[in-house]
C-alpha cells in the first residue's frame, strides 16, 4: 500500500500544483487512499519532495531535480521491492513492476543519475528506458541486477 501511495504522490504532484500538505492528503483521499498528516509527512521525507516556484508564481511540492543528491535508500527498496523483470531489445531496456509501481520504478533510476540513459517513460506496471547505444545495455542491466539483488544495511 505504501509504495502504492507514494507512487499516486508522485502522479499527484506531476500533474497537479499541490502547495501543502492539506491539499495532498485530500488529494489522495479523493484517490482511495485513507492518510494521515504523519504519513504524508513521511512520504515527503522519504520521496525527497521539494517545494519549487510554480508557473503561476505559488510553491508548490515537486521531486527533487538536483544531480547532485545521492538515490536514496528508500528508492533502492522501492526499486527493488517493485520490480518483477528485467529485458531489453535494441537499446530500449523494459522493466515490469507490479501493478501501479512503474512511476516509483522510474524514480528511483531517474534520480540515481546512471550513464548511458536518455530517457524513461512509465506506465502503470511497465517502465521504458533508452540507452545511448546498444553496447551499453549489458552494463545498465548489471547495475540494475546491483540494484536488486545487493543488500544494503536497511534490509
Amino acid at each position: 500500500m505504501r509504495y502504492s501511495r507514494q507512487n499516486k504522490i508522485i502522479e499527484i504532484i506531476s500533474n497537479n500544483e499541490v502547495d501543502t500538505q492539506e491539499k495532498l492528503a485530500a488529494m489522495l483521499r479523493e484517490s482511495g487512499f485513507e492518510v494521515t498528516q504523519a504519513t504524508i509527512s513521511r512520504d515527503i521525507k522519504e520521496l525527497q519532495l521539494v517545494k519549487t516556484l510554480s508557473s503561476s508564481g505559488k510553491y508548490k511540492y515537486a521531486v527533487s531535480s538536483s544531480k547532485d543528491l545521492p538515490v536514496s535508500d528508500r528508492f533502492v527498496k522501492i526499486f527493488r521491492q517493485t520490480v518483477t523483470s528485467v529485458d531489453h531489445s535494441g537499446n530500449i531496456i523494459i522493466i515490469k513492476t507490479l501493478s501501479g509501481c512503474a512511476n516509483a520504478a522510474g524514480e528511483a533510476i531517474d534520480t540515481s543519475n546512471m550513464p548511458h540513459i536518455k530517457g524513461s517513460l512509465a506506465g502503470d506496471n511497465t517502465l521504458l528506458l533508452i540507452a545511448d547505444d546498444p553496447e551499453n545495455v549489458p552494463a545498465i542491466i548489471e547495475e540494475f541486477n546491483n540494484m536488486l539483488y545487493t543488500r544494503t544495511k536497511n534490509d
